[in-house]
This record gives C-alpha cells, sequence and structure tokens, in this order.
C-alpha cells in the first residue's frame, strides 16, 4: 500500500514562520527568528503560493510589533492592556488563517490586509 505523504501535518516554510511566531508568545524571540526566514525564504526560490504567505507573514510582524510599542505605551493611561489583549488575539487568528493556507498550499486571499 502506498501512504499518501500529504495526510499529515506539513512542515512547509510558512507553517514554520507561522509557528515561530505562535511560539513567541511563550519563548519570545521567536518572532524575531519567523520574520528573518520570512525575509531570507521570500527571496530564494519557492513555490507561488508561498509569496503571498511571506508577505502576510512579514506584515503581520511589523504590524503586531507598531501596535505592541503603542500598546505598551499607552499602558500609562491603562488603555495599553486592551491593545496588547487585541494584539494577541489579532496576531493568534493571523497566525492560524496562515497555518490553515500553508497545510493546503494555498495562497492567503489577501496579504496586503491590516484585517485577517
Amino acid at each position: 500500500m502506498a501512504s499518501n505523504p500529504s495526510s499529515g501535518f506539513e512542515f512547509n516554510r510558512p507553517t514554520v514562520i507561522a509557528l515561530l511566531y505562535l511560539a513567541s508568545f511563550v519563548v519570545g524571540i521567536t518572532g524575531i527568528v519567523g520574520v528573518v526566514l520570512a525575509y531570507v525564504w521570500r527571496g530564494e526560490a519557492h513555490e507561488a503560493w508561498e509569496e503571498a504567505h511571506y508577505t502576510y507573514l512579514i506584515r503581520t510582524f511589523w504590524i503586531a510589533l507598531a501596535a505592541a510599542v503603542v500598546g505598551v505605551l499607552l499602558m500609562i493611561v491603562g488603555v495599553g492592556f486592551l491593545i496588547l489583549i487585541a494584539l494577541s488575539v489579532w496576531t493568534v487568528a493571523r497566525s492560524v488563517l496562515s497555518l490553515i493556507n500553508a497545510q493546503k498550499r494555498a495562497p492567503m486571499p489577501n496579504p496586503e490586509s491590516l484585517l485577517l
């Protein structure tokens, strides 16, 4: 019997980056590793569907970093905590959406979007 290699979890490049982003909630530094890999792998030869993931994940990192800085600064007036909670939900949602599409080997529908 021949086994179907696509039946399991595939650790393709966008999947690795999204998992690194999710791991950053526990480890911290893995988000930086993920964005560096996204820039490096975007410059290398890759399948067409991966390009949208690299754009999506790079934008996720930079938007999250900017929102985190704003959230930390606004902690002085108490609103920052809400921003950081919303940012966490947004980052997890975008990472999971990228994981789902990467497992299907499908491009992100709108990689330039600020929303999900």
